[in-house]
């Protein structure tokens, strides 16, 4: 049996609560995810993606409902406990890359890393691994829109997580660029069993995902099965 790392149970987030501006944007979201699985959450803009995203990924707290990842209940942590367990867990990779722009691509990743004693060598082992080894002393600006992406991911595995979650991870890259990420997380996925969530808006990314689960007026409306095992060369 695969681990589960990380379930919700109605999950549920109200932005400005008894006012007339009141939104419900996540409402009563029950969810579970594997060990080693892609799941991506796709709805049209203001559906509750990004909030359901946030709240998981501990930078926002619930209204109401339970968040357990790695079988701790977080939905109760305070500000420095989430802090800590963001730190420890979690990966983020964000549609605008994120990098500070007066450090270098080893730099951005060194900056994130806690967890190792050697930090310029573990930044650079997992530069390499992204086919970066040649632009680490580049700068932001100096680097293309698909090598910004993969510094973003080195940042997002440079502690090991448990958990990636990605918001939008294709969507400043034009086809080619985007599918080679995709590629790259997937493969991240598979050997070392890490799991995934992306919200995003592009329908390239259904051949990379185990489940599709569709959003809409921050509910979970229907799911159906990626294209993950046909597309995926670590399953051929």
């Amino acid at each position: 049996m695969m681990k589960t790392i990380l379930k919700t149970e109605k999950l549920s987030k109200i932005f400005n609560p008894g006012t007339h501006a009141e939104v419900k944007a996540v409402q009563e979201i029950d969810f579970e995810l594997k060990e080693g699985e892609i799941v991506l959450v796709m709805g049209p803009s203001g559906s509750g993606k990004t909030t359901f995203l946030t709240m998981v990924g501990a930078l926002l707290k619930p209204s109401s409902g339970k968040i357990y990842l790695a079988g701790k209940e977080i939905s109760q942590y305070n500000n420095q406990g989430l802090t800590g367990f963001r730190r420890d867990h979690l990966g983020f990779i964000f549609q605008s890359f994120n990098l500070l722009e007066n450090l270098s691509a080893q730099e951005n990743v060194e900056i994130a890393c806690f967890k190792k004693r050697n930090t310029k060598e573990e930044a650079k082992k997992i530069l390499k691994r992204l086919d970066l080894e040649n632009r680490l002393k580049a700068k932001p600006n100096d680097l293309s829109g698909g090598e910004r992406q993969r510094v973003a991911i080195a940042r997002a595995l440079i502690n090991d997580p448990l958990l990636i979650l990605a918001d939008e991870p294709t969507a400043n890259l034009d086809r080619k660029i985007g599918h080679s990420v995709m590629d790259l997380l997937c493969s991240i996925v598979c050997e070392e069993g890490k799991s995934i969530v992306i919200v995003s808006h592009d329908e390239r990314i259904k051949d990379f995902a185990h489940r599709v689960i569709y959003i809409e007026d921050g509910r979970f409306k229907s799911e159906e099965e990626g294209r993950h095992n046909q597309v995926c060369q670590m399953h051929h």
